[in-house]
C-alpha cells in the first residue's frame, strides 16, 4: 500500500502550499477559504504507472485550484492505482464543464476505469429511494438525517412490503415533507419488482433500510446502479426469526452491523462499513436490541455519507477501497 508522505507537496513544484498547512486543529477548511472558492472532490482508478499523481495535481493547479488533501492506494503487486483528492477552486476561473473536460482528458491519458469529479455546492444531490419492511429504526433515522441536512441526498420515495396506517409516525413525516409512500404487497411469484423498477428510474442509488425481501438478479441487472444494504452482525451468526433474542439467549459478548452493496449472493456484497459494540451480562433483552439497532442506524448512515462523498471505490472482485 502506498500513501502520500508529508514531503509529497514539496516534490510537486507547482503546489501552492503544503497540505499540512491547511489542517488547522478545531477548524474546517471550509471556514478558512474565501467565499468565492468552492470545494471539489475527484476520485480516480486506473492502471498504475509513473506520474499519475503529478498529472492529477498539475491539472488542478493549472486552473488555479489548490489541493486540500489527497489519498492514494496502490495495492502491492497489483499494478492498479486509486486516489481521492479534495481541492478548492474558483468556479469563474474553472467552469464546471471545463473541469469535466480536463479530468476526462486525464482519464483517457491513463486508461482509467473510473474517474468521477463532484462539486457538492454546484452539483445536484444524489437522488435515492428507500425500501423498508416492518422494522422502522433505520428508515426513521434516515428520514431525520435527511431533514437535518446530515445526509446529502434527496429522497424521491419510500417503498415497503408492509402497510402503514395514515396516523403512524412515518406516514405523517412523509406527508409533511411531500415524500411519496408506496405499499407494494408481494404475493407468491410476484415480488412487485416491475413496479419498484418503475418507481426508481430517476434515482442515483437505492437504500435497503431493513428491507426483508430478496431482490432478484434480473432486478439488479435491470436497475444497473448501486444498492446499499444493512444487516446485523451478531457473532456467531443467528439465522431465522428474531436473531437478537437468539443471540441474547446464547450470551454473546459482541454485536455489530455491516453495510454493503447488494449482489445476487445474499448479504455477501462488497463491504462499505462495519461497526461493533460489546454487550454483557448486565444487558437485558431490551437494551441488547437497542444497542443492535443503534449500530445498524449509525452504520447505514455512515455508509451512505461515505458513498456520497466519493469515499468508496470497488476493489478486486468483492472488496472496496474506503478513503
Amino acid at each position: 500500500m502506498r500513501r502520500l508522505s508529508s514531503s509529497f507537496p514539496q516534490l510537486l513544484g507547482f503546489a501552492n502550499r503544503s497540505f499540512n498547512s491547511l489542517k488547522i486543529p478545531g477548524k474546517s477548511f471550509y471556514s478558512s477559504t474565501p467565499s468565492t472558492l468552492t470545494h471539489g472532490i475527484h476520485v480516480f482508478h486506473c492502471p498504475d504507472e509513473v506520474g499519475i499523481v503529478a498529472k492529477l495535481s498539475e491539472c488542478i493547479a493549472s486552473r488555479g485550484g489548490n489541493i486540500l488533501g489527497a489519498d492514494v492506494f496502490v495495492p502491492q503487486n497489483k499494478r492498479v492505482f486509486y486516489s481521492r483528492s479534495e481541492f478548492i477552486f474558483d468556479p469563474v476561473k474553472w467552469p464546471r464543464a471545463q473541469m469535466e473536460e480536463d479530468f476526462l482528458k486525464l482519464s483517457k491519458m491513463f486508461n482509467a476505469m473510473k474517474s468521477v469529479v463532484r462539486v457538492p455546492d454546484l452539483d445536484p444531490k444524489y437522488k435515492i429511494a428507500v425500501l423498508a419492511s416492518k422494522q422502522e429504526h433505520c428508515l426513521v433515522d434516515l428520514l431525520h438525517g435527511w431533514q437535518d441536512g446530515r445526509l446529502p441526498v434527496d429522497i424521491t420515495c419510500v417503498m415497503s412490503n408492509h402497510e402503514r396506517g395514515p396516523n403512524t409516525h412515518v406516514i405523517r413525516f412523509l406527508q409533511r415533507h411531500g415524500i411519496p409512500y408506496h405499499y407494494l404487497r408481494p404475493t407468491k411469484g410476484n415480488k412487485r419488482e416491475v413496479e419498484i423498477l418503475d418507481l426508481v428510474q430517476n434515482t442515483d442509488f437505492l437504500v435497503l433500510a431493513r428491507y426483508m425481501q430478496i431482490l432478484s438478479g434480473n432486478f439488479l441487472e435491470s436497475y444497473g446502479k448501486d444498492i446499499i444494504n444493512i444487516h446485523h452482525g451478531l457473532l456467531p451468526s443467528f439465522k431465522g426469526g428474531n436473531p437478537c433474542k437468539q443471540a441474547f439467549d446464547a450470551g454473546v459478548k459482541m454485536i455489530g452491523a455491516t453495510s454493503h452493496f447488494v449482489t445476487e449472493e445474499l448479504d455477501a456484497g462488497p463491504i462499505i462499513e462495519q461497526m461493533v459494540e460489546r454487550v454483557s451480562h448486565r444487558d437485558n433483552l431490551k437494551s441488547f436490541v437497542q444497542k443492535s439497532e443503534n449500530l445498524e442506524k449509525q452504520c447505514l448512515a455512515k455508509a451512505i455519507k461515505s458513498y456520497c462523498e466519493l469515499r468508496v471505490l470497488p476493489y478486486e472482485e468483492n472488496k472496496t477501497v474506503l478513503f
